[in-house]
């Protein structure tokens, strides 16, 4: 699977594909995304990538310092 974002300054575009896709049936997919809420290109270096994913996902986290999981109360059903 090749994904790429990309922002071309021209009608034409060239693609090349990687051996194992050769000979097979693809399907191509090209539309606009919001420039603000694309994925990063893979020529950003990971750690930049990795600090955009932690803002993002910053109101997501759970903290479970202090939690312990009881099997016995939990496959307690009477």
């Amino acid at each position: 699977m090749i994904r790429t974002i990309l922002k071309s300054n021209k009608k034409s575009l060239t693609l090349e594909l990687p051996d194992d896709l050769v000979g097979k049936m693809i399907e191509i997919i090209a539309f606009s995304v919001d420039e603000t809420k694309s994925i990063e290109n893979d020529a950003t270096p990971i750690e930049v990538r990795v600090g955009h994913l932690k803002d993002r996902l910053k109101g997501f986290t759970f903290n479970s310092g202090g939690y312990k999981f009881d099997r016995d109360e939990a496959n307690d059903y009477e």
